[in-house]
């Protein structure tokens, strides 16, 4: 496993496999678009395939993460790719690591919390906005849980 920062060498295959997991590089957060073709982040590679993705962006002292993918779930991809983050925000001087999920995702939820980030908002109905701006939403997610709602999660510094 070797993980390496997105750079333009690497990029066009980041975006493919962004494609892939999100089914386009745009993501709808609290009502706003963001284009994760340009985002920072880092990528996980095990025999030169692309097992793992994290974007972020710096928003002020915060440190957002966009997206996160595991292609191997209970490996520790997920935790070192955001322990990258992590180590990336404080060397920038954020104060604090905070990301979104929606309510299906119930892997993430625990996935957070187990590693001591703390639910801050819930932002009711608010995927029903998104759904304007990105039709391509799916109405339910894991589990066949509708999704609806936005989940605030951040971790201090």
């Amino acid at each position: 496993m070797e993980i390496t920062k997105i750079t333009d060498k690497n990029r066009n295959e980041i975006n493919d496999f962004i494609k892939k997991q999100w089914f386009s590089t745009t993501m709808a957060i609290r009502g706003e678009l963001f284009d994760m073709a340009v985002l920072p982040g880092f990528v996980c590679y095990e025999d030169n395939e692309i097992i793992g993705l994290v974007t972020y962006r710096f928003d002020g002292k915060d440190c957002e993460v966009m997206s996160l993918d595991s292609l191997k779930e209970n490996c520790g991809i997920g935790t070192a790719l955001m322990n990258k983050v992590y180590e990336e925000a404080k060397k920038s001087g954020c104060k604090k690591l905070k990301l979104i999920t929606t309510n299906d995702n119930l892997n993430a939820i625990k996935f957070y919390q187990k590693r001591g980030f703390d639910m801050t908002f819930i932002y009711v109905n608010a995927v029903e906005a998104a759904r304007k701006i990105k039709p391509s939403i799916p109405e339910k997610g894991d589990y066949d849980i509708p999704i609806r709602h936005e989940i605030e999660f951040e971790k201090l510094i």
